[in-house]
């Protein structure tokens, strides 16, 4: 029984916390509008609507984009310049609209 509550205690705690603020991420979030729309909501099938998106997979795909793992000539010079700290705030402000 300790064996079973130790794991289920590392397990818990070794998920990834996301705590960005919604606030300000709309605040940065105007760069993203132009492609993906001004409520996160893409005018266009070529770009994915970020609004609704979990808060993990938005912070995933925006910091694989900023550091190169997934590669897209577009995305490339507007994430760039993104702290950690940005990425989360956009998360957390696409991920609350819905």
């Amino acid at each position: 029984m300790k064996q079973i509550f130790a794991i289920l205690t590392i397990l818990i705690f070794s998920l990834p916390v996301f705590a960005g603020d919604a606030a300000a991420g709309k605040a940065k979030s105007a760069i993203c509008m132009a492609c993906h729309g001004a409520a996160g909501m893409s005018p266009n099938d070529i770009w994915p609507n970020l609004a609704g998106q979990k808060e993990g997979y938005l912070v995933k795909q925006i910091k694989a984009f900023r550091d190169g793992v997934r590669v897209d000539p577009m995305m490339a010079p507007m994430v760039s310049s993104l702290s950690d700290e940005d990425v989360d705030n956009l998360a957390a402000y696409y991920s609350s609209i819905k």
